[in-house]
C-alpha cells in the first residue's frame, strides 16, 4: 500500500468571552477571515472540539469553504495532554510548571493523556493511498502545543511554553520516509493588525 503526505492545519479558536465562553465579535471576524484564507486549500475535513467557542469557530470557517465536512471530536478538545514528573523538567522551572499543572484535577489530567494519545493516532502521520490529504483541526492552545512538540520530537513536557494566538495558523507536514516538518507556526497574516495577538500572553510583540 503506497503512502502519501498529510498536511495538518492547526488553529486555535477565535477570541471568546471569558464569562459566556462564546465568541466575541472579534472572534467571529477572526474565524471568517481564516476561512477565507483557506479557500484555496483542498481540505477534506474540519475536526474540532466540542466546546462552544471551538464549535462556533469551526462553523464560521466552514461557511467560507465549499462543502468541507465538520467532525466533532473529544480528541480535538481542551485538555492537559501530558503531566511530567519533576525529574523530566529543568530544575529552575520545575516548581513553576508543576504548580501550574496542579491547578488541574488528577482525573482531568489522566483523561487528557488518553485523549492526547488518541489525537496523535488519529491526526498525525502519512496517510494510506496515492493522494495527499489536507485536514484542519480547530482546537485549543494546549493541543496545538502538543502536536507541534510531537512533530519536532521534543520531550513530552515541552508542549508547555508554546503559545498560539486566536485564529492563527500552524501547518505540519507528515511525509512518507521523511521527518515531520512544521511548515509555519502561529501565522496571523490573514488578520488585520487589530485582530492579531489576541489570546497571547503579555510579552513583547512584533
Amino acid at each position: 500500500m503506497p503512502y502519501s503526505s498529510r498536511y495538518l492545519y492547526l488553529t486555535r479558536h477565535g477570541e471568546a468571552s471569558p464569562v459566556e465562553g462564546e465568541l466575541t465579535e472579534n472572534g467571529r471576524r477572526q474565524a471568517a477571515l481564516l476561512g477565507r484564507r483557506l479557500r484555496g486549500v483542498p481540505l477534506s475535513a474540519i475536526h474540532h472540539g466540542p466546546l462552544p467557542r471551538v464549535d462556533q469557530t469551526a462553523r464560521l470557517i466552514g461557511e467560507q469553504l465549499d462543502g468541507v465536512p465538520l467532525h466533532v471530536s473529544e480528541a480535538a478538545g481542551d485538555y492537559v495532554p501530558y503531566t511530567p514528573e519533576r525529574d523530566e523538567l529543568p530544575p529552575e522551572a520545575a516548581d513553576h510548571l508543576l504548580r501550574f499543572l496542579g491547578l488541574f484535577p488528577a482525573e482531568e489530567r489522566e483523561r487528557g493523556e488518553a485523549l492526547a494519545r488518541e489525537a496523535l493516532e488519529r491526526l498525525t502521520g502519512p496517510v494510506e493511498g496515492d493522494a495527499d490529504r489536507h485536514e484542519l483541526v480547530v482546537t485549543h492552545n494546549f493541543l496545538v502545543g502538543w502536536l507541534v512538540r510531537a512533530a519536532q520530537d521534543a520531550p513530552r513536557w515541552r508542549w508547555l511554553g508554546l503559545n498560539h494566538c486566536n485564529a492563527a495558523l500552524t501547518v505540519i507536514r507528515y511525509a512518507p520516509d521523511r521527518p515531520s516538518a512544521v511548515l509555519f507556526l502561529n501565522d496571523m497574516s490573514h488578520l488585520p493588525a487589530g485582530l492579531r495577538w489576541t489570546g497571547f500572553p503579555d510579552v513583547p510583540r512584533v
